[in-house]
């Protein structure tokens, strides 16, 4: 596996802030960033990934072209859209990036489409665990229908998780 490096540091504009703050809070339903955070924009080399970085977290990922809130964007800001709640029998696989099961999900947002974004939370404190693509309709999560439901792409403890634990790069 090949070692993850942030590279093509640099600060954002107001108006790039606010037209990313614009996109995650209508897609998320929450309050980001506000046009006067020092928000920085990086790639990951080694997946060709868009980060946006907050002091030292990484607070954004653009998913798909488009901006999302990281599981650290998600605690610090929180969101009311586009998640899926599991139970705590499936945390521990969630946690470690297993995809997620539809017996596993006990509810979640019924605006999601096949092919969205959407976050995973927990069912007692509603922390995110993960970020995945939705397989399936919000209409069918809380039905414990057979099959998987959540492709996982980011969760808690992951390479991109990690980054923010190291030192920054150029």
């Amino acid at each position: 596996m090949a070692e993850l490096k942030i590279r093509r540091r640099h600060r954002l504009r107001q108006k790039e802030i606010e037209e990313i703050a614009r996109a995650i809070d209508a897609s998320l339903d929450t309050r980001s960033f506000s046009p006067d955070d020092a928000l920085q924009v990086a790639e990951i080399y080694g997946l060709e990934q868009k980060i946006y970085i907050l002091g030292t977290e990484i607070v954004a990922l653009e998913i798909d072209g488009k901006p999302f809130l990281s599981i650290s964007g998600l605690l610090k800001y929180g969101a009311k859209r586009l998640y899926v709640t599991v139970d705590m029998g499936a945390v521990k696989y969630v946690a470690n990036g297993a995809d997620v099961m539809g017996p596993g999900i006990i509810g979640g947002d019924p605006d999601v489409r096949t092919g969205q974004t959407v976050w995973v939370r927990e069912e007692k404190f509603g922390k995110p665990l993960a970020i995945g693509r939705s397989l399936v309709d919000g209409t069918v999560f809380g039905t414990r229908a057979p099959g998987k439901h959540i492709q996982s792409l980011f969760h808690v403890g992951d390479r991109v998780w990690k980054l923010q634990e190291e030192p920054a790069g150029d």
